[in-house]
């Protein structure tokens, strides 16, 4: 797949997580290493984390899957019957959630780690009439042109360095109409610093702390976002449907064929 490269722009791979306009503080809270999630030799932890997520997921007071599902069946409102596919799905929780609230739409559920997906298959969602579970990675996703309606990449932005992060935005706004991420927010520094004081004593005796502060150490803020969809191409268009704060991080990015007046 090509990707287009804005020569104004500076080396991708090199953009802090904070974006261009990153301050010199903003700039020193952020890592490269990686989450139990990333990893391939750490199983069970691994399984730990992504089981915490799920059970936050389901819960009523968090209900992640539920605000993400409203989030992206927002998007597709005047489309009767909705082709939605969800990247990093991860044990399909948000996936079950659009199938459920949505009586006709149509869902793809990927994911590029084999166990997930052949666990997806192997239950309810394999034998779901409307989904159709295959694995796929998020950077090559598998589709014609604008075949989907939505592309949803929930809580996963964060785990790619930049160069691979330009890839999504490249293959979500090329295979959907529109792309929705929603993903962690990054703070203002000096508010950063204290959240990640708050947390850091936990992140040796709770997995999920633990992959929660390196998350927020990667988490993109609103400019850098702009400037991978930018980088990915010219073209493409992000709009946040959230103000930056502690809330996550919502924005659609969509390409000019595509574009519409904001919802």
């Amino acid at each position: 797949m090509m990707v287009y490269v804005d020569s104004r722009t500076r080396d991708i791979a090199n953009m802090p997580r904070g974006g261009p306009d990153a301050s010199w503080l903003d700039r020193r809270l952020q890592t490269n290493r990686l989450e139990y999630l990333d990893r391939d030799d750490v199983d069970d932890l691994k399984r730990k984390v992504m089981d915490s997520l799920d059970r936050a997921g389901r819960r009523r007071r968090i209900g992640i899957h539920e605000k993400c599902a409203r989030m992206a069946l927002h998007e597709v409102a005047e489309v009767p019957r909705p082709k939605i596919l969800e990247l990093g799905a991860g044990l399909g929780g948000l996936s079950r959630k659009l199938l459920e609230k949505h009586s006709t739409a149509e869902v793809t559920i990927t994911d590029i780690e084999p166990a997930f997906v052949a666990g997806m298959a192997a239950g309810d969602l394999g034998r779901h009439p409307r989904a159709t579970v295959r694995a796929m990675d998020a950077t090559e996703i598998d589709a014609p042109e604008g075949y989907y309606d939505l592309a949803i990449f929930a809580l996963s932005l964060h785990h790619l360095p930049p160069e691979l992060a330009v890839r999504v935005f490249a293959a979500g706004t090329r295979a959907a109409k529109k792309l929705l991420i929603v993903d962690l927010p990054r703070p203002p520094a000096p508010l950063h610093m204290v959240l990640l004081g708050v947390v850091l004593p936990l992140v040796t005796i709770s997995p999920l702390q633990h992959d929660g502060f390196i998350s927020s150490l990667r988490a993109y803020s609103p400019s850098a976002l702009r400037e991978l969809g930018r980088h990915a191409d010219p073209s493409i268009n992000v709009e946040f449907r959230t103000r930056r704060g502690l809330g996550p991080t919502v924005a659609v990015a969509s390409r000019g064929q595509y574009q519409t007046s904001g919802s």
